[in-house]
């Protein structure tokens, strides 16, 4: 999957050393705040214990609070009860930008850090199978066409979906609507996999794009929430069911899990990196200006999580799942940043 075209103009590539850094407010908290993505969740946890050991500074807090949930507290203001800095494991959209606006949060830049894709894991103790798009949307949609009008799905097994599937219950736990994975999952996956019946076509636009996103609530999808590791153990203990999570969590419990591979590729450094992995997606931090003159200790974390010694492919980050970016002609660069605004 190559990034889609970006909403903002890309200012290239830079570093934070062009804010300006002035004494922190007194009025104003002494540790950094950020929330979000609980795929970026690792490695911003990382990098901030690197940074407290490093500086002797207050560690910042990191919560994660999935992508859309972070994204929401970052822009409900500007101010010291507001995190500086959400993570995200999707493009934030052109709506939450507008709500960023609407709450005063005028200035902000993103920062691509790296890549991720998003697998259907497994137990290793599950023989396993290998899965389209279209068979995952068939099974684990809400409503599915039949005789030209839309009805609950009726699938239980994966043999119902295609007979060469093997005859076990369909089980997968993944992630709530609150979180970025979930969103690309539902894009990349169900609005994709559900194309090309007379039904789903002859619909509006809108309309389809509802309908194919819905995903079951029958207890066949099951919302296991933010947490990567409850999900791994889940598929330790249920080696017949699937987890929606991110590379890294593969990368961090390869001993306990595998993924299948989508549409005939299998996810890995390589293939999500090229963009081969039909579900490879960007990964960004989203920081306040503003805040960054204020609390100077920003931009000082900033420096630590854009260092080639993190980032590149060669940085304590890739040892733990992080996929750097690399440029057409195949170099490796450290994150591209972009100036957004209304």
């Amino acid at each position: 999957m190559m990034l889609k075209t970006c909403l903002f103009a890309l200012i290239g590539l830079m570093t934070f050393s062009g804010f300006h850094s002035v004494k922190a407010n007194d009025e104003f908290r002494h540790a950094i705040r950020i929330v979000g993505s609980s795929t970026v969740f690792p490695f911003a946890a990382f990098v901030a214990e690197k940074y407290y050991r490093k500086t002797g500074d207050r560690s910042p807090v990191v919560e994660s609070t999935g992508s859309g949930g972070g994204i929401k507290l970052f822009c409900g203001g500007v101010g010291a009860e507001f995190p500086d800095i959400v993570n995200a494991s999707r493009r934030m959209k052109v709506n939450e930008i507008r709500n960023c606006a609407d709450h005063k949060v005028r200035e902000f830049s993103e920062v691509m850090i790296g890549w991720d894709g998003i697998i259907l894991a497994k137990s290793r103790k599950s023989s396993g199978f290998n899965l389209t798009r279209r068979q995952l949307w068939t099974a684990l949609a809400k409503r599915l066409p039949f005789d030209g009008q839309l009805v609950d799905n009726p699938h239980t097994l994966w043999s119902h979906v295609d007979p060469r599937l093997p005859s076990t219950p369909i089980q997968v736990f993944g992630p709530p609507p609150t979180s970025g994975t979930r969103d690309v999952f539902v894009e990349e996956v169900m609005n994709k996999g559900c194309r090309g019946t007379k039904v789903i076509e002859q619909m509006e636009p809108e309309k389809r794009k509802i309908v194919c996103g819905e995903m079951r609530e029958d207890g066949v999808y099951v919302e296991a929430g933010e947490d990567d590791d409850l999900i791994v153990r889940r598929l330790t203990s249920n080696p017949d069911a699937l987890g929606i999570m991110g590379y890294n969590a593969l990368e961090r419990r390869s001993s306990l899990i595998t993924a299948v591979s989508i549409d005939g590729v299998e996810p890995g450094f390589e293939s999500i990196q090229d963009g081969v992995y039909p579900l490879a997606r960007p990964l960004f931090l989203y920081v306040k200006d503003e805040h960054i003159h204020i609390l100077p200790s920003i931009k000082a974390y900033l420096d630590e999580f854009l260092s080639p010694d993190t980032i590149s492919e060669e940085g304590y980050l890739a040892e733990k799942g992080l996929i750097p970016l690399k440029d057409p002609s195949g170099k490796a660069v450290a994150a591209r940043i972009t100036k957004l605004t209304l």
